[in-house]
């Protein structure tokens, strides 16, 4: 099995079966960090550089409080309009990276851009761990999404995954890429505009990954075992910020899954993922269900960090 020593976290793509499985063995050993609430030493000598180009709320803090959690250090930029990249010089990724190498020990970036981190990777002497780029990828939040599953199903083989949402999303690819190395059969749910690009569904089917693309939720909501959700009103992910405006519209009845649907017709044991944020699609009365897990979802994102931090800083094997 290859060393995470040192390795950029870029995409799922490059994930082998037994890789998942030792990240989250790492999660098992580390989360006593952040279910009891204290600090230990573990990275006390490594600084975190997180570069976010992009809003972020769960990501960013949840890498920062991992980085945190293990006794290491953090900085860095939340805001690039605060940065010589986000102002008049347009300082190039190329020149940005090679400055943030000499402050750190590891980048975490997210950024507007697809394919930005791993351009990063190029120039960086440090490890790169790709936070979200555009609508490309989002490996540690999938990451995260598949160890709840794991927690909770005790399996990620066998299970069949009901996706909901914007299917050009970054988690989108991350989840279907990951499908190739379990026995995840998936149906995908989305607005015909939003569906997967052509070139993605060749690559689907290189990695033989199972799909059907279905017209509404109601369709297969009792077949699936994981409910994962994105929102169908959306933000333009190859923008740096795109602000809201006072009419976002409305998710169609097709795209969204209910507390009277999950009673309905859902899986007594199905369960609903969701990385947040959300718009109308998942209302907040599903919360108070048996099969809301976002919120674990949000502590297993420090516990992924966190494991995903100690392995590429070598600190644990």
């Amino acid at each position: 099995m290859r060393s995470f020593a040192g390795r950029d976290i870029l995409s799922l793509k490059e994930f082998e079966r037994d890789e998942y499985f030792q990240v989250f063995e790492v999660c098992e050993r580390l989360k006593h960090y952040a279910r009891d609430r204290h600090n230990g030493d573990l990275l006390k000598d490594k600084t975190l550089l997180t570069a976010f180009y992009q809003p972020s709320t769960r990501t960013r803090l949840a890498t920062e409080a991992g980085m945190h959690r293990l006794g290491g250090h953090v900085l860095g930029f939340s805001d690039a309009k605060m940065t010589r990249a986000g102002d008049f010089y347009q300082e190039s990724i190329k020149d940005t990276v090679h400055m943030l190498e000499y402050y750190g020990d590891v980048i975490a970036m997210r950024h507007f851009q697809q394919g930005a981190p791993r351009e990063a990777a190029k120039w960086a002497s440090v490890p790169v761990i790709n936070c979200g780029d555009g609508w490309g990828e989002h490996p540690t939040q999938v990451l995260t999404d598949l160890y709840t599953t794991w927690k909770h199903k005790g399996t990620l083989d066998g299970l069949r995954f009901l996706c909901v949402g914007d299917m050009r999303m970054r988690t989108m690819h991350s989840i279907l890429y990951a499908a190739a190395q379990f026995d995840i059969q998936a149906d995908l749910v989305c607005p015909p505009e939003m569906s997967l690009l052509d070139e993605f569904k060749a690559e689907l089917a290189e990695r033989n990954v199972t799909y059907r693309e279905m017209e509404s939720v109601e369709d297969c909501i009792a077949d699936a075992d994981v409910i994962y959700m994105e929102p169908v009103v959306q933000a333009d992910y190859t923008k740096s910020r795109d602000e809201g405006g006072e009419d976002k519209g409305l998710t169609p009845a097709a795209y969204q899954v209910t507390r009277e649907l999950m009673r309905a017709q859902a899986k007594r044991d199905s369960i609903i993922l969701h990385s947040l944020p959300r718009m109308d699609e998942l209302p907040a009365d599903v919360d108070n269900t048996r099969h809301a897990r976002y919120w674990f979802e949000a502590f297993n994102g420090v516990v992924m960090r966190m494991a995903l931090l100690a392995l590429v800083l070598g600190a644990v094997e």
